[in-house]
């Protein structure tokens, strides 16, 4: 167990940031795969700007990966045009 308080805190401050970044990326894919569902291609390419900007947000705030958000883009932008 800790022994300062500063690492007290820690432990407080990365058990709140571990569940703020779980909550996001789970957030993130719940959006990914309702535009894989998607079979209107109108409105995938409408979910599609929202599923980019969520995406680099994630990336942005290292959630994921740089490169796993780019496949991810690359990977959906294939699924809509082949709609």
């Amino acid at each position: 167990m800790a022994n300062h308080k500063s690492a007290l805190k820690r432990i407080r401050s990365n058990e709140a940031k571990r569940l703020r970044n779980r909550y996001q990326h789970k957030t993130a894919r719940t959006i990914i795969k309702s535009l894989k569902e998607t079979t209107d291609k109108a409105e995938a390419e409408k979910k599609l700007t929202e599923v980019y900007s969520v995406v680099d947000k994630l990336a942005k705030k290292n959630i994921i990966h740089k490169n796993k958000a780019a496949n991810l883009k690359s990977n959906l932008t294939k699924h809509v045009a082949s709609l």
